[in-house]
């Protein structure tokens, strides 16, 4: 029997996926718990349609996801901390006020976890700060902090 997973079903396969399972487990197990649907033509039609609209919005976020990686690209970002001597600050500046202050400044919410920053900044000068759009578009963000 051809059924249409709707959770993940250990060993067998993913949400979305067609499989040709025995008669008697599609029946008695994967049907009556939810599992899976049978798949008649209607289901994979339907399929065919969420798949497809999963595909446009994936397309459309990524395209959003570059064009806002160009605008990043030409941002740069001033800090004003107060600073001793040999360039060390007396605070540092956050993945968290960085993307506060992407947010301001491109009028996007850009969440603190997708601005990468192995430590925290602590010296003057500038800085390249990577921020991860998707997994795959990536935009460089000039930082430059100034002493007070």
């Amino acid at each position: 029997m051809r059924v249409i997973l709707k959770t993940e079903v250990r060993g067998l396969g993913r949400p979305g996926e067609v499989k040709d399972v025995a008669d008697g487990y599609a029946r008695n197990y994967l049907l009556p718990k939810g599992l899976a649907i049978e798949a008649t033509g209607g289901e994979l039609k339907h399929l065919a349609q969420e798949r497809e609209s999963a595909k446009t919005k994936r397309d459309r976020a990524h395209g959003d996801a570059e064009d806002l990686a160009r605008r990043l690209h030409e941002v740069t970002l001033v800090f004003k901390l107060k600073a001793g001597g040999q360039g060390k600050t007396f605070g540092s500046v956050t993945t968290k006020e960085i993307a506060d202050a992407l947010t301001k400044e491109v009028k996007i919410e850009i969440d603190k976890t997708k601005v990468v920053l192995h430590e925290p900044l602590k010296t003057l000068g500038v800085h390249t700060v990577e921020v991860r759009l998707l997994p795959d578009v990536r935009a460089s963000v000039t930082v430059a902090i100034e002493p007070s």
